[in-house]
């Protein structure tokens, strides 16, 4: 059975990521959720915050959460230089900084290529992961940013704010 492959349902079935490192490993996230790409500025500290939240930026009137993935996955050394970055996110209509060692590239990758994450083997909790994918010599870990930036762990948002009483 031959299939028509149109632009449109070429698009349904592909997806783009941004690719980025934490130490060694090359990671990938929802392009979709992407804000804007900046460097790391000083940040204000919360009092008794994870050491992963390093604080908080006023972004043009919004005060964003800013939260270091390095420190959060266990990966790479957390320095903070003129050359680290701070990828700006819109997770659930809130903006959430994640600070990476580096941003690579955009990639497109169909559904076929994205196998399931396995149930050890990487620096996370897989429930954070939407699956790997092979990338010319090496492996991409695909991030399911939604699912970590909301999760109770962070403690970013107020679950009890979106329940109607």
């Amino acid at each position: 059975m031959n299939s028509i492959i149109t632009q449109e349902n070429m698009h349904a079935e592909s997806n783009e990521f941004l690719s980025f490192f934490l130490g060694e490993e090359h990671y990938a996230l929802d392009i979709m959720t992407v804000k804007e790409i900046r460097g790391y500025e000083t940040v204000t500290k919360i009092a008794n915050a994870p050491s992963f939240i390093k604080g908080v930026i006023n972004l043009r009137g919004d005060i964003v959460p800013i939260i270091d993935l390095r420190i959060k996955f266990s990966v790479g050394e957390a320095t903070y230089t003129e050359f680290t970055i701070v990828i700006m996110l819109n997770v659930c209509d809130r903006i959430v900084g994640i600070v990476v060692d580096g941003v690579s590239d955009v990639i497109k990758l169909q559904d076929e290529d994205i196998r399931p994450p396995p149930e050890f083997g990487v620096a996370f909790d897989s429930k954070y992961l939407l699956g790997l994918a092979s990338l010319e010599e090496h492996m991409v870990i695909l991030v399911n940013i939604e699912s970590l930036i909301s999760s109770d762990e962070l403690g970013l948002f107020d679950n009890r704010a979106t329940t109607k009483e």
